[in-house]
């Protein structure tokens, strides 16, 4: 199966499944991309610090939805709590906390497409991370009609042979229109402060908009601040907050980055060690060393009272036969490095991979302590490699925007931190990175 130029960028470079693709596009509108986080509620507490609603909004990427709530509470957006960012295009449910915001004034706030609901008070906030995990029900339309099921039902078996998908990190982890989240990590991470930044308000890429693409063009061309600043559109919010800093010190790269919010921020990292991850596991899958099953070397995660348990058990050859036998009953999972200053690396062969990794890159683990932005610095973790899947079923269904096709509608349930997109392009092997 080909992998798509984008994917490759990113470091996806195989398929689990290869059995033939429906095709088909996503997101026609945002009601065809419905998340909703399965929430791990924070105890009531009549006279807690803490409102805790639940949010749903429609076609609202979380960082601009928080910007918005934040204005019009008229409070710091450090203010709000939440547990993991949900994309625009799509209706998302997720819990959110309101740092000594008075119920009835949260209630009170009217904006479009938005509902709040099941509001209570709770001595503890919605950090990153606080939920069980994410339930999608997602329709993918402008399918042709022949055996679309006979393709679902191959792909399907060989997922359910697996008991999940490979657990990629999806294009939104590194921008949709603009994949360069994990560029600008980079340069970060080398300490190149000038080209990250200039990577995230220049470096023209097609298909963000003509008129975005000139002037960043420009930019890139003419390194003028002032004239980015006064032609830059409203909507590069955090662009012209970065040039803004930049006009009255042309040389302050550091102080640029720090105009932007501390979870983009941190995003830039987290993307540069998801595109490491991804290219840890393309391997694996490439060199056909199964990620369902452990080798000696490995290191595990186990998985106790339903969560991933982030104490390291390494894989050797007297305790192999008993990790195989957990990972069959999914209470434990082969795990891949996000690299950071204290990362346990593998033995054996995924050791070698991971080890091989980090060499091209001409890196070292070290480099992610970042002295000028101590904040953004990472000790590291393990992630698992597989992704499983609960509650997987679909239905072909017609197609109301054309009636000449068909659409499929599939619903399921992920851990927290994996991504839809996983599954989906096992399904639908497009090879328009877009149609994810």
């Amino acid at each position: 199966m080909n992998v798509s130029k984008i994917e490759k960028s990113i470091g996806i470079e195989t398929f689990l499944t290869h059995s033939e693709g429906i095709g088909g596009k996503l997101r026609s509108t945002p009601q065809d991309f419905c998340v909703k986080e399965i929430f791990n509620y924070p105890k009531e507490f009549k006279d807690g610090k803490f409102t805790i609603a639940e949010i749903t909004a429609v076609n609202w990427e979380t960082n601009l939805l928080i910007r918005e709530i934040s204005q019009r509470l008229r409070i710091s957006r450090n203010r709000i709590g939440f547990a993991g960012t949900k994309d625009k295009r799509a209706i998302t449910t997720q819990l959110m906390s309101f740092y000594n915001i008075d119920k009835d004034k949260l209630r009170s706030i009217k904006i479009n497409d938005l509902i709040i609901k099941n509001v209570y008070s709770s001595e503890h906030p919605i950090k990153i991370g606080d939920l069980n995990g994410n339930s999608f029900d997602i329709v993918i339309r402008n399918l042709d009609d022949g055996k679309i099921e006979e393709k679902i039902e191959e792909t399907f078996e060989i997922i359910k042979h697996y008991c999940g998908v490979p657990n990629f990190f999806g294009i939104q982890r590194f921008g949709v229109i603009r994949p360069i989240t994990h560029l600008v990590g980079k340069h970060i991470v080398f300490n190149d402060f000038e080209n990250a930044v200039m990577t995230y308000i220049a470096n023209p890429l097609r298909g963000e908009g003509e008129n975005s693409y000139k002037l960043r063009k420009r930019l890139e061309e003419t390194r003028n601040f002032s004239e980015a600043f006064r032609n830059y559109p409203q909507h590069l919010t955090f662009e012209k907050a970065m040039l803004n800093k930049l006009v009255k010190d042309n040389e302050d790269y550091v102080g640029a980055l720090l105009e932007l919010p501390k979870n983009l921020l941190t995003m830039f990292i987290y993307a540069y060690q998801s595109y490491l991850f991804n290219k840890i596991l393309s391997i694996r899958m490439k060199k056909n060393i199964p990620i369902n099953e452990a080798i000696v070397g490995d290191i595990i995660l186990p998985i106790r009272k339903g969560i991933i348990d982030l104490n390291e058990i390494s894989a050797n050859e007297n305790n192999i036969e008993k990790i195989n036998e957990q990972i069959k009953r999914g209470r434990a999972f082969v795990s891949g490095p996000l690299f950071g200053s204290d990362t346990n690396l593998a033995k054996g062969e995924m050791g070698e991979i991971e080890r091989k990794v980090i060499e091209k890159e001409k890196i070292d683990i070290r480099d992610f302590t970042i002295p000028e932005i101590p904040f953004m610095s990472s000790e590291g973790s393990r992630r698992i490699l597989l992704s499983p899947i609960k509650n997987l079923s679909y239905k072909i269904i017609d197609n109301d925007m054309n009636k000449d096709k068909k659409a499929l509608k599939v619903a399921f349930d992920l851990h927290k931190g994996s991504y839809a997109t996983s599954l989906l392009r096992e399904i639908m092997k497009s090879p328009d990175i877009t149609a994810y």
